[in-house]
């Protein structure tokens, strides 16, 4: 890849780190989408023991450029995307990637094949490790910025991504319980301040 290719290609991925998510983080910013996408690829090299027949470098790609395409739409939180966002956001994707060289642009175009088509092993872990990081993430925002609707989307966001694996179920439900933990001392703190 020539040096301008290249700096072509991180100028508009430079645009993640300026686009926000729904979620705040512990100090009441809004995170960016470029520290979710790394927050999941870390959590691929991680549970790479747990996963030791799969090709947890394609799942690190995949973790990695995920949400390219929110750099032209920016994020929509889960709970409000339909399926004409999804659609835009993987059309403006794809049209970016025909301009990369090759062979980048046939890594990348197999890897959102593979992605959308959520059938291998590798795809199915990468999806259930970014929501299971959107959960996260909320757990650790403060519960005073959560919408109404987001107090029961965080126990059923991820549910069915993580069944193919009894690790991914253990984790979720971790995740759960700490979710609920996270929801009752809100409710005691609320209740001894009346």
């Amino acid at each position: 890849m020539e040096p301008k290719e290249l700096l072509d290609i991180l100028g508009v991925a430079h645009r993640l780190k300026i686009n926000t998510r729904h979620c705040f983080m512990e100090n009441n910013r809004q995170e960016s989408v470029a520290e979710h996408s790394w927050r999941v690829s870390l959590m691929a090299l991680l549970v790479a023991d747990e996963f030791p027949q799969f090709d947890m470098d394609r799942v690190i790609k995949m973790c990695l450029i995920h949400d390219l395409g929110e750099a032209f739409t920016g994020d929509i939180p889960a709970f409000e995307k339909i399926d004409a966002d999804r659609i835009t956001e993987v059309d403006q994707f794809r049209r970016w990637i025909e301009s990369f060289p090759n062979p980048t642009r046939q890594t990348f175009q197999s890897l959102l094949e593979e992605m959308d088509a959520q059938i291998t092993p590798e795809s199915k872990l990468f999806k259930a490790l970014d929501k299971l990081e959107a959960v996260i993430a909320h757990n650790e925002s403060d519960i005073e910025t959560w919408l109404d609707l987001e107090y029961e989307f965080q126990y059923i966001y991820g549910a069915k991504q993580v069944t193919f694996s009894d690790y991914l179920i253990r984790l979720k439900k971790e995740i759960d319980d700490w979710t609920t933990q996270k929801i009752e001392q809100s409710k005691n703190q609320k209740e001894k301040s009346l």
